[in-house]
Order: C-alpha cells, then sequence, then structure tokens
C-alpha cells in the first residue's frame, strides 16, 4: 500500500511539473528573451516577404508585429523564422519559434496529430489553378496529363491528388519546396500549372513580368482556413493570439483605426471599444498583458481592415476582394466574439 500511494504521489507530482511547465510557458520565454520569433512563409508576396530593405512586410508580417505590440509593447521586436511547408511545424515544436503566422491551413490532422492548436482563421482561402494563357484552357478538367508544380508538405498536395483522382484526370507532379521556386519553375515553363492557395496564385502572378498572360482558372477545389498556430499545452499563449486577431476584427468592426486610437483610447460612449482599449475595466491582466495592450496593437498595424487592404486588397497589386473576409456585417465569415 505504501508503494502504491508513492507511486501516486509521485506520478502527481510529474503531472503538476509538466502542468507548471504548459502554462509558465510562452508568454514568460518571450519577455525574458525581449523579442518575439515569429515563423512565416520563406518569401510569398502580400503576406510574408523581405522588401528591398530586407525588411519583413505583408499581411502575416503585420499579424506578428500586433502580438510583440501585443506582448512587449513594442511591434518592431520580431524575429521573424522563414519557413517550408515542411519545416513549419517542426521548427515551432522544437520551440524554434512561439507562434505560426504564415498561411497554414487549419485541418484535423495538424490540430490533433500534429499536436498544435489553431487560434483562428484569418484567411478564409480555397485551392486554385494557375496557367499561361497561351495554353487555351478555361477549367481545371482540361488539366489532364499535365505537369503541375505543387509545394511538398502541404494540403495542396493532397487536394491535388483527389481532385485528379475523382475527375479520373492523371498528372505529372513537379515537386518544390518554397513558392520563389514554384514561381521560377513555372515561368520556365517546367510545369504547365501551377497550384496553391488562391490567394497564394494571385500573390505570385503579381510579380510576372506580364501578369495578363496568366489566368486564375475559375475551380477553387478544397476549403483552406488560415491561421495563426501555436503548440498543444499552453492556454494563455493560445488565448492571447487568439485575442490579438479579434480584436482587429472588433475595431474595423466598431470603427478604430490607426489614425484615431489614441483619442478613442481616453474613452468613448461605446462600453465594447472601451473594453478593447483598456479604458473601462482590464481584461489584460486575464491575459497577463497591459491594461491598454489593445491600443498598441492598433496604434502599430491598424485594425483587420486596414491590414487586409495595405497588403492583399484590391488597389495593391495583388488585387484581392474581401470576399469571405469581409466582416459578418458586410456578409462575410469575419467575426470576433464580444470583449466582456
Amino acid at each position: 500500500m505504501k508503494k502504491i500511494a508513492f507511486i501516486t504521489a509521485a506520478t502527481a507530482a510529474v503531472l503538476a511539473i509538466g502542468s507548471s511547465v504548459a502554462n509558465a510557458g510562452t508568454l514568460d520565454d518571450v519577455r525574458k528573451r525581449g523579442e518575439l520569433r515569429c515563423i512565416v512563409s520563406t518569401g510569398l508576396p502580400g503576406f510574408a516577404y523581405t522588401d528591398a530593405a530586407g525588411v519583413y512586410q505583408g499581411f502575416d508580417a503585420d499579424f506578428c508585429r500586433a502580438t510583440a505590440a501585443a506582448v512587449l509593447g513594442d511591434a518592431s521586436k520580431v524575429k521573424f523564422i522563414p519557413a517550408t511547408g515542411k519545416t513549419r511545424f517542426t521548427i515551432l515544436n522544437s520551440g524554434e519559434g512561439d507562434v505560426l503566422w504564415r498561411n497554414t491551413t487549419y485541418t484535423f490532422v495538424r490540430d490533433v496529430d500534429v499536436k498544435t492548436t489553431f487560434a483562428a482563421v484569418n484567411y478564409y482561402d480555397g485551392q486554385g489553378f494557375m496557367v499561361p494563357k497561351k495554353l487555351g484552357v478555361k477549367s481545371a478538367k482540361e488539366l489532364g496529363g499535365a505537369t503541375v508544380c505543387i509545394q511538398t508538405g502541404t494540403t495542396t498536395e493532397l487536394n491535388l491528388a483527389d481532385y485528379f483522382r475523382s475527375n479520373k484526370l492523371k498528372y505529372e507532379p513537379v515537386p518544390i519546396e518554397t513558392s520563389d521556386e514554384a514561381r521560377t519553375n513555372y515561368l520556365a515553363g517546367r510545369c504547365d500549372v501551377y497550384t496553391t492557395d488562391a490567394s497564394g496564385l494571385a500573390a505570385s502572378r503579381a510579380t510576372f513580368p506580364t501578369p495578363k498572360d496568366h489566368i486564375i482558372l475559375p475551380e477553387i477545389i478544397s476549403k483552406e482556413p488560415l491561421g495563426p498556430v501555436v503548440r498543444h499545452g499552453d492556454d494563455q499563449w493560445g488565448d492571447i493570439i487568439r485575442w490579438v486577431f479579434n480584436l482587429t476584427l472588433g475595431a474595423e468592426e466598431l470603427g478604430v483605426t490607426k489614425a484615431n486610437v489614441a483619442e478613442m483610447a481616453k474613452g468613448t460612449n461605446n462600453p465594447e471599444i472601451n473594453r478593447m482599449l483598456g479604458a473601462e475595466g482590464d481584461l489584460g491582466a486575464m491575459l497577463g498583458l497591459e491594461k491598454d495592450w489593445g491600443t498598441k496593437v492598433i496604434a502599430a498595424v491598424g485594425n483587420y481592415g486596414e491590414i487586409f487592404e495595405r497588403h492583399i486588397g484590391k488597389d495593391t497589386d495583388i488585387g484581392l476582394e474581401r470576399g469571405l473576409n469581409a466582416l459578418w456585417t458586410n456578409g462575410g465569415l469575419q467575426y470576433s466574439p464580444p470583449f466582456r
């Protein structure tokens, strides 16, 4: 009986230690380091890429900065860690990165078997196909026998196989590792077709010497809910990432912008805005953050609509419409739970 009691006590102690480590987790690590390590794409125009000065820019890059603003009070304290489709989860789960803001699709296997947690969906997408206009192809169902550039280690690889199989079409895959490699091979004619998320196709096409010579076919063959990813076992960190994203949505819905947030942070007639920006209550304390974390986020990067339009919206070279990524009030799927 004593032996059983000892084993039980020892097991409980181990579980307690494991729980303590998980709960202490990423927020403390980031603060001690004084830097957020944010995993991003190896280079996807509009989403995460380096400009002429070598500085990361883009939709996903700005969510890295939003996270740093919330946690460290300084949006510039980010180390960007580029990762391919194959390496991104290894880098995250090894602890080399703190969060994955990298056009990554939320799936059952990734959520359960890879031991990650998807905190939100920051871009609703779907897989498409791009071909040179000179091929005269109008539909994906005309692609039988085509060579297809496809990134390995991605959902697009599996979706492609499923689509061609269900439509009784044959194809020859041309495996590639990065978006840059895909663009190079496609433009060199080493593959007839390039397939990835439709947003990625639009982003790649915008970099081509003659974008109008390439068309994105009408078929969307999958659901690709893209969003930030954290490791299993650190609920506090997952909550921080989730609510940083929700904040950008709530701010857009309520008219809080980069230009007016400083004034609104002094207090408004809207209790929801006041809670978001720390003028009323202290939601930040519940996350382990400063009271004005929300103000710092919007001051750094703006609301969701501002981030979207600045990097990938209809007036950019990428030229994406909001579509499913419009706010729910405008017929889209983007929706923040209440700040209360």
